[in-house]
């Protein structure tokens, strides 16, 4: 039995959508596992996270807070990564996450003698250039996920109105 053009259409359609899923997945899963590991790292770590954050010419007055809101916020994107129905604003919150830190990191080279690190873990040991080119790809990233979600999420609306048309 030979198919026709509009099968072969819709196959290849469900294969396009089925590889943007898996690499919407895949930035989700490099988010996740990223802010899980510098949320853990960070608390783990409290103290010294702490002193690194107080040591911040910037973020100074704000350091008590931010060393229990950053990692709060980051397991908060990372759940919300984790479930298919807030995927898109878990992609959003770490494009955001992704900003502050690189808006932190150009203010800190920019303006600053002194460059404390607050980083968690393995992170920290990148030097301030590396990781600012490390947060730009994942800005990157998290624009690519936003934009084939955003594409997921149509194609889904048009082919549930295509059912009631």
């Amino acid at each position: 039995m030979k198919r026709t053009e509009m099968q072969l259409n819709t196959e290849k359609a469900k294969s396009f959508q089925f590889n943007k899923q898996m690499f919407i997945d895949a930035i989700a899963a490099l988010f996740v596992l990223l802010f899980l590991y510098t949320a853990t790292s960070k608390l783990a770590e409290y103290d010294k996270s702490l002193l690194q954050m107080s040591k911040s010419p910037i973020i100074t007055d704000y350091a008590y807070f931010l060393v229990w809101l950053v990692p709060a916020v980051e397991i908060i994107i990372a759940i919300l990564l984790m479930m298919p129905r807030t995927i898109m604003i878990g992609l959003y919150g770490a494009f955001s996450m992704m900003t502050l830190f690189t808006a932190y990191i150009i203010a800190i080279l920019n303006f600053s003698d002194t460059i404390p690190c607050s980083c968690g873990g393995v992170l920290a040991a990148m030097d301030w250039n590396q990781h600012l080119i490390f947060n730009i790809v994942f800005m990157i990233l998290a624009i690519a996920g936003i934009i084939l979600q955003a594409k997921v999420e149509e194609g889904k609306k048009t082919k549930d109105n295509s059912l009631y048309i």
